[in-house]
């Protein structure tokens, strides 16, 4: 548990919960104490989904501007990598993650939300990559998450003008999931993440993989990603149960042991 980053784990739901009053910047120290959490919430037997959260009040409203001001090119040299890659620890958590967003996601707080498999927001929740507006342009993941994401029409305009955009319109262009009330989000993005808690989590697992992969590939080689893991999900103990419960009790209701 790092000073302004914990892990916080029930009935199989971990919350990787970020809290550095009042805005949850996101300096050096959160960004390698969400790198932490991300990999202990990827290696810990009993988390099967997570919730990445800022709290009732805020997201995260950024990076720690004034922690950057005074870097040099070549500072920022040495630090891009651990920032992208801290990210990156997020997006490569081999189980479902939701990001559960109030207040505000702007900048490195809408890049962190962007490593969610789904975003579900409150009401009053704004999103934006303002860093065009301080000389420089998203450096963890923004440029190509969001694209991937909303298209690049959506993308290039929210980055070119660095505009703010509220929930309902994160909705509408794809950038969030769901939209609820604020006082909702934290427990309807627990509720989403509690339905993986006794699935089988080889098979989702292999099902985010692939999908993840198959992204960032033509479809040949996509469809081979997919091969390979669906075949692979024939060794394990999840297959065998699911199989015969489905032979004899019907559908969904398998009890899975998660290996």
């Amino acid at each position: 548990m790092g000073e302004f980053v914990r892990l916080e784990v029930e009935n199989g739901v971990a919350t990787l919960r970020i809290d550095r009053p009042k805005m949850n910047a996101l300096n050096e120290q959160v960004q390698e104490e969400v790198r932490a959490a991300a990999l202990e919430a990827s290696t810990r037997d009993d988390v099967r989904a997570v919730v990445v959260y800022g709290g009732d009040r805020v997201f995260a409203a950024g990076a720690d501007i004034k922690e950057m001001a005074d870097m040099s090119y070549p500072d920022m040299v040495v630090r891009s990598g651990g920032l992208q890659s801290a990210f990156t620890a997020v997006a490569k958590i081999p189980k479902p993650v939701v990001a559960a967003v109030t207040g505000y996601a702007l900048g490195g707080g809408c890049e962190l939300a962007l490593c969610a498999d789904v975003r579900i927001a409150g009401e009053g929740a704004t999103f934006g990559q303002p860093e065009i507006l301080l000389g420089i342009i998203p450096g963890a993941g923004g440029t190509q998450r969001l694209t991937r994401l909303v298209g690049p029409a959506k993308a290039k305009d929210l980055i070119f003008s660095g505009r703010f955009v509220h929930a309902d319109e994160a909705l509408r262009i794809g950038l969030v999931d769901r939209v609820v009330p604020d006082d909702q989000v934290h427990a309807e993005a627990v509720a989403w993440a509690g339905q993986f808690s006794g699935a089988a989590a080889l098979a989702l697992r292999a099902a985010k993989e692939s999908v993840d992969r198959g992204l960032e590939v033509d479809l040949e080689t996509g469809l081979e990603i997919e091969r390979v893991q669906f075949a692979a999900l024939f060794a394990t103990d999840d297959r065998g149960i699911g199989m015969r419960s489905f032979i004899e009790n019907g559908p969904g209701k398998a009890e899975f042991h998660g290996r």
